[in-house]
């Protein structure tokens, strides 16, 4: 029965939307009345609800508002503008695809995948503002790149935090992870888009001309500011990384935080802007004008996950599929997937996940397959209860059905792909 109501307030959620409802309000709705309809009692709702959102906006909305005042800085000083340039000079004006999707994989280890996303966007924007390329061409493969980093790839904290639950060895994950990485990278984040993306959305690729602007910023100056966030956190993570105590770690500690490596990259942005300081003000104002609905979209779409979670759905998920005779590897894979569709967040239903299958470890599953195959479920159909496909579908401007059509089936794509390249690991491991 749960399911039951489950599915129908996913229903209800896709009525609302199509009758033109906002979405904030629409998932705020849904949530209660699913929530209600579940059996929790009207206060307990609305605690989850806060919760929810609290609990979603405490982790990112520093980090999606910083963010958006550093693209927007960067956009205004010509700097994203700049790197275009020397994107389609290093790669070809036909391959910025990999030039975005080498981006991403870089950007994406040390980065949650919302963090990583609004790190990138700026850049996906100005390629394909400058090119005339579909912004779809050239953001599915960012978004296909964060998506397997954050699945497979440690030192990303994901991968981290399951290793150390299965107990198992990182650097093994890493050697594995990277095997499964770069192919499902390449077939989601450069083929795929390829499939589905129309002829005459990609036509600037064959016409676009070079013609740098005068008083465009210094390529050393455009590439340190615009990635400054990431190198901050990574050298953040590599520093903090070492067991032993020592002068300077807390530094690095906090460097390796998004929100405090994002408000220093802005300071400095603003540092060095030639534009008066009233100016870059202004500037950072629109920025974060601009993903205000963004912000409480996604904040609806952690209330809608926290309902899910407080009502008990995942142990309903877990009745289900605990009497299934199968692989341990593809049962922690239909476990960590059924989570990933019932809950939405890809973290919440891979940490769930992780405890219901932990004792499914044999030697026929080695614990760094156990990580990865836990990974790749938790990537599985994202759908109205994530908020990375809210984020996907507002940024593009996206109707349900295109965000369905494109982020959907390239998390998919992402996540199968990745369960049957555990498999085959498995056969030589």
């Amino acid at each position: 029965m749960s399911l039951l109501i489950l599915l129908f307030g996913i229903l209800l959620l896709f009525i609302l939307i199509l009758k033109k409802i906002n979405p904030m309000i629409a998932l705020i709705a849904v949530a209660i009345i699913t929530g209600l309809l579940l059996g929790m009692p009207a206060t307990k709702v609305m605690t989850s609800i806060s919760n929810g959102i609290g609990s979603t906006l405490g982790s990112m909305v520093m980090v999606l508002a910083l963010g958006a005042m550093m693209g927007k800085l960067i956009e205004d000083s010509g700097s994203a503008k700049k790197i275009v340039f020397i994107l389609i000079r290093a790669f070809g004006k036909k391959n910025i695809q990999w030039a975005v999707l080498l981006t991403g994989l870089l950007v994406g280890i040390p980065l949650f995948y919302n963090a990583g996303f609004v790190v990138l966007i700026p850049l996906v924007f100005a390629i394909s503002a400058t090119t005339g390329i579909s912004k779809l061409y050239i953001g599915i493969p960012m978004a296909t790149a964060l998506s397997v980093t954050h699945g497979f790839l440690p030192p990303h904290p994901g991968p981290v935090a399951l290793a150390g639950i299965f107990h198992a060895d990182i650097g093994k994950t890493l050697i594995y992870g990277l095997t499964l990485s770069i192919p499902i990278a390449i077939i989601a984040g450069i083929y795929f888009p390829r499939l589905i993306i129309k002829r005459d959305q990609t036509a600037g690729i064959s016409d676009f001309k070079i013609d740098e602007e005068e008083n465009l910023p210094s390529a050393s100056r455009s590439f340190i500011t615009a990635l400054l966030p990431v190198f901050l956190i990574i050298a953040g993570t590599i520093g903090s990384s070492f067991k032993t105590d020592y002068f300077g770690k807390p530094l690095f500690i906090f460097l390796a935080d998004p929100t405090a490596a994002l408000l220093i990259s802005v300071g400095i942005a603003l540092a060095v802007q030639k534009t008066s300081i009233s100016k870059a003000m202004e500037s950072c104002a629109e920025g974060v004008k601009s993903i205000a609905m963004i912000i409480l979209i996604i904040a609806a779409g952690g209330a809608f996950k926290q309902i899910l979670i407080d009502s008990g759905m995942g142990e309903t998920v877990k009745q289900l599929t605990g009497g299934l005779n199968l692989s341990p590897l593809l049962l922690a894979w239909l476990i960590t997937a059924s989570l990933r569709v019932t809950l939405g967040s890809a973290t919440v239903a891979a940490l769930t996940a992780s405890g219901m299958v932990l004792p499914l470890i044999a030697p026929s599953a080695p614990p760094e397959l156990m990580v990865l195959s836990v990974g790749a479920g938790s990537l599985m159909f994202s759908h109205v209860n994530d908020t990375g496909f809210w984020m996907f579908k507002e940024y593009f401007n996206l109707s349900l059905k295109e965000t369905f059509r494109t982020w959907t089936m390239m998390e998919s794509l992402v996540s199968i792909l990745g369960l049957v390249g555990v498999l085959l690991l498995n056969q030589f491991v």
